[in-house]
C-alpha cells in the first residue's frame, strides 16, 4: 500500500499543493525520489537515511520510490525532506498513514534529526489553510507561518518531536504569530538644516504613495532625507504585511522572531544587475521592486543606473505587478512601491551650485539627466531640487517638523484615504486613483480647472501628467483636511510637476 503526504512547491508567491507517495516494494534495495526533483530534493534520500539513522529506524532492504505528484511540476529546495521521511514512517507503518495524509509538512532535516528552517512557510501555511489541513514546519518557521490564522501550525525542533506528535504521545501547541521589534530609528527630520521644501515633498509622497525625484549637488542632503523616509511613514496594515511578508518568505529575508510590520526600505546599489531589481535568475526570484512592496525603493546615483534597467522600471511603476519570464518558468510577482530616487544635476554633481563653477555647462547637466528617458521621468509625481546648504546653516538649531508630527499628518491623510477607498479593495492610496473614482475625487472649481488646463498647454503636460497632477493636489488636500481641491493646493501641485526654472 502506498503512503502519502503532502508538501508545497512554490510558483511566485503563490504554493501549490504537492503529493509525497511512497512505496516500499520487493527488489534490489534503493532509494529513489522520482518527480522532477532538482539536486536538492535528490539529495533528499541522503538526508532522510542519516536523521533515521541517528533516530535508530532501520530502513528495510527492499526498493523504496518516493513519487513527487505532479510529476511535471519542478520541485526545488530542501524543504522536502520532512515530508519525505513522513511519508516514509507511514509506509513502514511507524507513522498512522491517515494522520500524515492531514498534513502539509516543510523543513530540512540535518544528518541527526533536527529540522533546518526553509523558506515560504507562510505562502506553505496559506496553501495548507486553504486544503484545510494542519502544517507542520521547523520551529523557527512556526512564528512566521501562524500569521495565517486559518491554519494551525505546528513547530517542532526536530523529527523526533514531529514523531511524537503524530502518534499522539507528546501532542506540540500550536504555534503563535511573532512579530519582530525594530529597534528605535533615531534618525529625525529635524536632523536635515533647512530643505523644506524638500520635507514637504517627502510628506506628500509619503501620504499618496507617490513617485518622488530629487535633484542636488553632492552633500546637499538627498540620501539623508531619504533615510529618514521610514520614520513617517505609517506601519503596515495586516493585510499589507501578509502581502509583503509572503515575497520576503520566499526570498529568506523573514527573521525567526516573526513578521515585520515595519514598511519595507529597499536601496540597491547602481551597479545592480537587471535580475537582481526586477527579478529572474535561474529560479525567477523577486527582485528589489518587489522585496519593496507595499514599501519604499530608493535609487541613488538614479541616472548611473544601467539604461536598460530604468526603462524596466516603467511598467511595474504603472501596474503594480512585474512578470519575471524565463524559459522555464512566468512568474508575476507584486510590486506596488514607492519610487524615491536621487541625482546630481550633471556628471560633475556642481551644475547648480553658484559657488562652484561646471566647465561643461550647460552640455553637461543635458547629457547626464538624459539618461533619464522622457516616459521614465514622466513617471515621478514629484521632482524637487535640493540646493546645497551653507556651512554657517549647519550651526542654526534644528527647525521644522519632527518625524513624529509628520507621522501623524501623513497617518491622519493615508485614513482618509482608506474611508474613501473601503469599497475598492485593489485601490489603496492617492496613487492608485483612476478612471471615474479620478474624476469624482478631484472635481476642480473652474478657476482651478483654468490653471490646470493653462499650465498643461504651456508646458506641454502629457495625459499622464495631467492626472498625477490631480493626484498630487488630491494628497495636499488630504493633508490640509480638505474635501475638495483648491485652487491653492492645485498650484503646489503644479510647483512640484513643472520645471524648476521654467519661465
Amino acid at each position: 500500500m502506498v503512503a502519502h503526504a503532502y508538501t508545497v512547491a512554490f510558483e511566485g508567491v503563490d504554493a501549490r499543493m504537492v503529493e509525497v507517495q511512497c512505496a516500499v516494494t520487493p527488489g534490489v534495495p534503493a532509494f529513489a525520489v522520482v518527480g522532477l526533483p532538482d539536486k536538492a530534493v535528490s539529495e533528499s534520500r541522503d538526508r532522510v537515511r542519516g536523521a533515521l539513522s541517528t533516530l535508530h529506524i532501520a530502513l528495510p532492504s527492499k526498493r523504496i520510490t518516493v513519487n513527487l505528484s505532479p510529476a511535471d511540476l519542478p520541485k526545488e529546495g530542501s524543504h522536502f525532506d520532512l515530508p519525505i521521511a513522513l511519508a516514509l514512517l507511514a509506509e513502514l507503518d511507524i507513522l498512522p498513514k491517515d494522520a500524515v495524509s492531514e498534513t502539509v509538512a516543510l523543513g530540512e532535516l540535518s544528518l541527526d534529526g533536527a529540522l533546518i528552517p526553509v523558506i515560504g512557510a507562510l505562502p506553505a501555511a496559506m496553501a495548507a489553510a486553504e486544503e484545510h489541513r494542519t502544517l507542520i514546519c521547523p520551529a523557527a518557521s512556526g512564528a512566521e507561518a501562524a500569521w495565517v490564522g486559518a491554519c494551525e501550525v505546528i513547530g517542532a525542533a526536530g523529527l523526533m518531536d514531529v514523531i511524537q506528535h503524530v502518534t499522539g504521545r507528546t501532542p506540540l501547541a500550536p504555534c503563535n504569530p511573532g512579530e519582530v521589534a525594530r529597534s528605535p530609528d533615531n534618525r529625525d527630520m529635524r536632523d536635515v538644516k533647512g530643505q523644506e521644501r524638500a520635507k514637504r515633498a517627502l510628506e506628500i509622497a509619503a501620504a499618496g504613495r507617490h513617485h518622488l525625484l530629487m535633484v542636488g549637488t553632492p552633500g546637499s542632503g538627498k540620501s539623508m532625507l531619504a533615510a529618514r523616509l521610514p520614520g513617517i511613514l505609517p506601519p503596515l496594515t495586516p493585510a499589507e504585511a501578509l502581502e509583503t511578508s509572503m515575497v520576503h518568505s520566499l526570498s529568506g529575508l523573514i527573521e525567526a522572531g516573526g513578521i515585520s510590520r515595519h514598511r519595507p526600505f529597499r536601496e540597491p546599489h547602481h551597479t545592480a544587475s537587471m535580475a537582481a531589481i526586477v527579478g529572474g535568475g535561474r529560479t525567477a526570484k523577486p527582485g528589489e521592486i518587489s522585496l519593496a512592496h507595499n514599501g519604499v525603493l530608493f535609487m541613488d546615483e538614479f541616472p548611473e543606473f544601467p539604461r536598460a534597467v530604468l526603462e524596466t522600471l516603467r511598467q511595474p511603476i504603472e501596474t503594480g505587478e512585474v512578470m519575471v519570464a524565463r524559459a522555464n518558468a512566468h512568474i508575476k510577482y507584486p510590486c506596488r512601491f514607492m519610487l524615491v530616487a536621487a541625482a546630481n544635476p550633471c556628471k560633475c554633481g556642481y551644475l547648480s551650485d553658484p559657488a562652484r563653477a561646471c566647465s561643461r555647462a550647460p552640455g553637461c547637466g543635458e547629457d547626464y539627466m538624459g539618461r533619464i528617458s522622457g516616459p521614465l521621468m514622466d513617471r515621478f509625481d514629484l521632482r524637487v531640487d535640493v540646493p546645497p546648504v551653507a556651512f554657517r546653516d549647519l550651526d542654526l538649531p534644528a527647525s521644522g517638523s519632527t518625524s513624529a508630527d509628520l507621522a501623524r499628518r501623513v497617518a491622519t491623510a493615508r485614513a482618509v484615504q482608506a474611508d474613501r477607498f473601503q469599497s475598492r479593495p485593489d485601490l489603496r492610496q492617492n496613487a492608485d486613483l483612476q478612471g471615474d473614482l479620478l474624476e469624482e475625487v478631484t472635481q476642480l472649481d473652474p478657476g482651478s480647472r483654468d490653471l490646470l488646463t493653462s499650465a498643461a498647454d504651456r508646458f506641454g503636460l502629457s495625459a499622464r501628467g495631467y492626472h498625477r497632477v490631480l493626484r498630487v493636489a488630491r494628497s495636499i488636500a488630504d493633508l490640509d483636511g480638505s474635501e475638495r481641491i483648491t485652487r491653492d493646493h492645485l498650484a503646489e501641485a503644479l510647483s512640484y510637476r513643472l520645471p524648476q526654472n521654467a519661465p
